[in-house]
């Protein structure tokens, strides 16, 4: 069926073409700052783990340096500029931003669709970042950033992708000859010398590009509902997975290896609880065999729940969030952190 969708990708594929040369040729205009910028982002519409590896990065630059995030922050209710404080919620900044603003008490994280004036905002501020973070911007070439990582799943190489609607592409492949760094994510934690070839074949970076892999850690569950703080996670042997994300098979394949019954419940990613959507998440619960079961879900699904209206539907529901974070491959690790702190130090002030 995608095939017969493929001359629609290809008409968009010259529309994005053009794009890119009106912005190469100069014509259209990209605005750099003065300021070390690091964008993180992908070619696909999701799912290769750009959330994660700016917490990697923040945890990697904001002991040391005044640090900011700027995102668009998608599934929000506002428009323009937002500084992230206490009283937000998720409808204020996006799921992702609020996610970072729990985690990193020392960073500042603000949304603007429009990153150029998002990043002069910053810029404003009366305590001003030495450092921004881009959160997924590298399709957006008005602003231009000191350093493009580009993130691709290790199991769903862009190269082996095609263009929307016939694949899973929001941007053309060429794009990915503008990033300095390409990362691998969610490849498995041994890595053969014989598939670093494969991937790299199928990549073909640039002579300037470095490609680094990483890959995800699942840490500690997370107490979320009130119940389960007295709850012991280690005794359960059923879970329904909650989730609204974009690729959910590497949780699926961990949570298969710690539960002999698991069950999904999938929403598209950034999407808004309704109440239909928690009578429909209990109802499942509910229906689900046995007394030791519990409720997974992940960070970001987590920030639309907190806060909301439906919390206390999950009192007497065990429920536990599954943090995560990326780790690079010990080969590699000292490689990519370098190659973020020789940018850094080159290009700070």
């Amino acid at each position: 069926m995608k095939r017969l969708l493929l001359p629609i990708s290809f008409i968009y594929s010259i529309v994005l073409l053009i794009r890119h040369k009106l912005y190469d040729w100069n014509i259209l205009k990209s605005k750099s700052y003065d300021i070390p910028s690091i964008c993180v982002g992908n070619l696909n519409f999701g799912g290769t783990g750009k959330t994660p590896h700016i917490e990697y990065l923040t945890e990697l630059l904001s002991e040391k340096y005044k640090l900011a995030i700027l995102s668009r922050g998608y599934g929000r209710n506002t428009k323009g500029f937002v500084l992230a404080n206490e009283n937000h919620t998720h409808l204020d900044i996006g799921d992702e931003p609020l996610q970072y603003f729990k985690k990193f008490k020392d960073a500042k994280v603000a949304v603007d669709e429009n990153r150029c004036e998002g990043m002069e905002r910053l810029l404003q501020e009366e305590n001003p970042p030495q450092i921004v973070l881009l959160d997924d911007a590298y399709q957006h070439r008005k602003i231009k950033p000191g350093l493009n990582i580009l993130l691709t799943d290790y199991y769903n190489l862009y190269s082996n992708n095609h263009l929307f609607p016939a694949g899973n592409l929001r941007d053309i492949k060429k794009a990915a000859q503008r990033a300095d760094i390409i990362v691998a994510t969610k490849s498995p934690n041994v890595i053969t010398p014989y598939y670093r070839r494969d991937v790299e074949s199928s990549l073909k970076p640039l002579p300037h590009q470095k490609i680094f892999y990483s890959y995800i850690e699942y840490l500690n569950f997370r107490p979320f509902s009130k119940i389960s703080y007295e709850t012991d996670i280690k005794e359960t042997k059923t879970a329904l997975l909650l989730c609204g994300i974009a690729n959910t098979y590497s949780l699926e394949d961990y949570l298969k290896k710690k539960y002999n019954t698991i069950s999904k419940i999938q929403f598209n990613d950034h999407h808004n609880f309704t109440k239909k959507d928690i009578d429909h998440i209990i109802e499942k619960y509910d229906s689900m065999i046995g007394k030791n079961k519990v409720i997974i879900t992940t960070e970001k699904d987590a920030m639309r729940l907190i806060n909301s209206s439906f919390m206390n539907r999950f009192n007497d529901i065990p429920v536990f969030v599954l943090p995560i974070k990326i780790k690079f491959h010990k080969e590699a690790e000292n490689s990519f952190d370098d190659e973020i702190l020789n940018y850094i130090n080159n290009n700070i002030s």
